[in-house]
Formats: C-alpha cells, sequence, structure tokens
C-alpha cells in the first residue's frame, strides 16, 4: 500500500504525500509548482479559467481530457498526467497560442490559458481532424471571456491545423509503465483510501459510515472551496475494477458506478438521444469529464438533471454491502429530502436503465436561466405509449417542484385511454398542478413553476404532434 498520490506533470514524475494530498490542483500548481498560468477565479468550475488537461491510461494508451483543477484535488491525480498551459509551450508558443495572438483573442488574458487548454482538448486524437465552428463552441462551453469576446477566440481555434499532440510533446511510454505498475497498489494517506477492490471500498465505508466517496468532486470541491468543508473520511474508486461498466443489452443500459457523465453523453447519442441532449446541457466538458451518473444519484438533489429520466425509465439501483447486493427502484432509493435508502457500508456500484421499447415517445426538459451549464429551476420527463390516437400510458415526472423528484400518478391515470389531443394536454395542467408543491426561490418563483407544469404538457403535444404530422 503506497502513502503517496504518484503522477506526472509535464512530463515529469511527481509524488505528493501528506496534506498536500488534500489540496486542490490549481492551488498545488500555482502555490507549490510556481506554474502560475493555471488561474484561480470561480473556485466553482464555472468560469473554465483553470482547465488543464489530465491523461489516464485507457487501451494501453494516455488518453487526454479538460477539467476544472479548481474543483479536482490532487489524491484524485494518482496515476495521471497533468498537463497546464505551461506544459504546452516547450518550444515556444504552439499553433493554438500563435492563433489567439494574431486573432486578437485576448484582452485582460486572465481567461487565456483556460480557453487554451480547452482547444488543446479539441485537437487531441480524431476530434482534431475537421473541426467546425459548432463544434468549437461546444468545446468552449465551459470557459467564459468577461472582456474580449468570443469571435475572436472561436476563430483562433478554427485556423489551427497543425497542433501537436500531447504524445508528441510527452512520449508516453515512462508514464504507461509507471502507471500500469503503480494501478495495483491501494492508497492511504490520512483519512483518504483508495482500494483496488470493491471488498476494501465496502469495508473502509463500514468503518467510516460518515465518508465521502469522491469520484468527479464536481460538487465536492464547491463545498470545500465555498463552505469550508471537510469530510471525516474520503473514499475514492477510481482503482475499483468493474465500476466502469457501460454497455447496452437484453432492452436495458448498464451503467458502472464510476462511468463520467461525458462518457454517457457519447455512448448514448445513438440509443438515446433526448438523453444525450439534456447530458448536453448538463454541464461543461470539464464538469462532464468528471462527474458521474453515480454521484448526481447520490447527491438526490430535487433539481438533479438526470432523476425525471431514470423516473419515468423504471430505472433501478445496485446496491452492494457487506451483506450482498441488492437492486431498489430509483423511485424507492429516496426517502426523503437528501435521505436515501443505502445503509452505512453500502456503494451504489450500477445503474440499470430500461430502454423505451419501439413505438415509446420519451421527452427531456430543462428550464433555466442559462441555456448551457446552470443549475434547473424546472425539469420533466414523459415517457408516452399510444395505441392508435389515444394515450395507452404515460409516465410523468417533475423535478424542482418539491422536497424529492416526482411521479405525477394522478395526472398519468386522468390521461390513460384518453385521445392524444391538444385539448386532452390542456384539462390534464390543473391536475399537474395541484400534484407538485413548488416553493420560490433564487431560481424561480412558486407561480413560475406552476405555470411551468401547465404549459410543458402543451409543450409535450406540440413536439410530438408537430413530429407526427
Amino acid at each position: 500500500m503506497r502513502d503517496h498520490i504518484l503522477f506526472y506533470l509535464n512530463g515529469v514524475a511527481q509524488r505528493v504525500e501528506g496534506d498536500g494530498a488534500f489540496q486542490s490542483v490549481s492551488r498545488f500548481l500555482r502555490y507549490d509548482q510556481r506554474a502560475t498560468g493555471t488561474k484561480i477565479v470561480c473556485e466553482e468550475g464555472d468560469c473554465g479559467a483553470c482547465t488543464v488537461l489530465i491523461g489516464r491510461r485507457e487501451g494501453g494508451r494516455l488518453v487526454y481530457r479538460p477539467i476544472n483543477s479548481c474543483i479536482q484535488f490532487m489524491f484524485q491525480m494518482d496515476c495521471a498526467h497533468v498537463v497546464s498551459v505551461e506544459g504546452l509551450s516547450r518550444a515556444g508558443l504552439t499553433p493554438l497560442q500563435d492563433a489567439m495572438v494574431r486573432c486578437h483573442g485576448a484582452q485582460c488574458g486572465y481567461c487565456t490559458p483556460g480557453f487554451i487548454m480547452a482547444m488543446a482538448a479539441l485537437y487531441e486524437g480524431a476530434q482534431g481532424s475537421g473541426l467546425g465552428a459548432q463544434d468549437v463552441r461546444a468545446g468552449l462551453t465551459g470557459n467564459l471571456c468577461r472582456c474580449t469576446g468570443y469571435e475572436p477566440i472561436i476563430k483562433a481555434a478554427l485556423e489551427v491545423s497543425n497542433q501537436p499532440s500531447i504524445d508528441s510533446l510527452y512520449p508516453p511510454s515512462e508514464m504507461l509503465h509507471a502507471f500500469e505498475s503503480a494501478e495495483g497498489d491501494a492508497v492511504r494517506i490520512g483519512t483518504f483510501f483508495k482500494p483496488v477492490d470493491l471488498e476494501g471500498a465496502i469495508r473502509f465505508k463500514a468503518e467510516h459510515p460518515k465518508c465521502v466517496i469522491v469520484q468527479g468532486a464536481t460538487d465536492f470541491g464547491v463545498w470545500c472551496n465555498k463552505r469550508g468543508f471537510k469530510a471525516e473520511a474520503i473514499l475514492s474508486l477510481s482503482g475499483v475494477p468493474g465500476l466502469d461498466d457501460l454497455r447496452a443489452g437484453d432492452g436495458r443500459l448498464v451503467v458502472g458506478g464510476r462511468v463520467s457523465l461525458a462518457r454517457l453523453e457519447e455512448f448514448v447519442a445513438d440509443k438515446l438521444p433526448q438523453r444525450a441532449e439534456v447530458l448536453d446541457r448538463f454541464g461543461s466538458p470539464q464538469i462532464k469529464n468528471a462527474g458521474t451518473l453515480a454521484g448526481n444519484i447520490a447527491n438526490a438533489s430535487p433539481i438533479a438533471d438526470s432523476l425525471p429520466f431514470l423516473y419515468v425509465s423504471g430505472a433501478s439501483l445496485e446496491l452492494t454491502g457487506l451483506a450482498g447486493r441488492r437492486e431498489v427502484p430509483i423511485e424507492s432509493f429516496y426517502r426523503g429530502y437528501k435521505t436515501l435508502d443505502l445503509a452505512a457500508d453500502e456503494i451504489i456500484t450500477r445503474i440499470f436503465i430500461p430502454l423505451p421499447a419501439k413505438g415509446d415517445t420519451l421527452r427531456l426538459y430543462k428550464v433555466s436561466k442559462r441555456s448551457h451549464l446552470d443549475i434547473s429551476s424546472f425539469t420533466a420527463a414523459m415517457l408516452m405509449r399510444r395505441s392508435g390516437d389515444r394515450i395507452e400510458r404515460i409516465r410523468i415526472a417533475y423535478g424542482g417542484v418539491g422536497p424529492l423528484v416526482l411521479r405525477l400518478p394522478r395526472t398519468e391515470s386522468f390521461l390513460a385511454g384518453k385521445p392524444f389531443s391538444m385539448s386532452t394536454l390542456e384539462d390534464a395542467g390543473p391536475i399537474a398542478r395541484e400534484e407538485i408543491t413548488p416553493i420560490s426561490d433564487v431560481r424561480g418563483s412558486r407561480d413560475f413553476r406552476l405555470q411551468l407544469a401547465d404549459n410543458v404538457l402543451r409543450r409535450f403535444y406540440h413536439e410530438v404532434a408537430g413530429a407526427a404530422g
């Protein structure tokens, strides 16, 4: 068992132990390494100024993805290659950096290193061939510019055709060998534990019932930075085999407990395009490369973007603890606000998601103040089966309208067997209003959410009827 974190920074082997393992990656870079190109601005993962590339071993090679270093911690960097903006400039400006200069892509320059790193991620591997303006806009969703304006930044990204790959800057053979040797080691540093098997993870959680499982840290990092949160113990599942399982078969998706949202989005693009569309708006590439579906479920927020879809699809969770495995329907998992049917020793190991049957109609909705990268004010999911011109059955779930995501059984019962028409959906609106208990907060008033509960049914009709016509 190791008592330190092993990783590489810009091609150079590093070792971090003790308290150093509990600081954010951005602070390690700026204060320990004096690599001040990485900026700290929001410390919430919202602006992208702290973006770095993280390379991990996948299929015998290092695959690099952008992350927000302000809400990632050094204990998460075990067996990773961290590339900061300084690491791109080994022999002067790269083509990306030169294009930003020529296209006047910076004024104050504070956000520029984050943009450069997000662009470098776009140009890694196959993603770098034939990039269009929409690809660049999507890749830069998590990067905020406060003064320059995005047009010259996007122009700079599109002008580049010969950006060197990270592998060409840092030949990976030494790192791959080091990581392959070290990945079999459990890591224990103070209150942090990274086991290499599920049994070890379960035992640690049983011994530390208040431990926090940190996989993506997209919420945990904000708690620490903004609320001064200190976990009694921290458990990482990144070394546990099998939890990265992601497959489709027998009419359902199987999603492992540490599958990232980015990987899930790519996987379901052709299987559940509606789900992929919501995932596109879920967060930035930096957030989705870190966050997991299991983490979104365990966070138990009534405005979690994933939950309405999981409710109407009839998803279930595999929970594994000292007594073995059990399967729990997603709706039974939530017993109250932030209260879960999860024993102290149990871990969410897999999520089972039934796929819509042929002929079923699925629609997902998210209302937020910003289109992308924003917390929802209201969410909804509807899964309908029709028989001719009548609604055979429909499942409806709303989020942001109570302490839990809610199924609407009375509305569902009212709609079953009725004609699929605008008047039917309009008549269902008042019933939906009566089934929810929204409150007013900074994201929207109670009356606003009540109106959305009505309006979304009308929108569902227009979308489905329009598509059929």
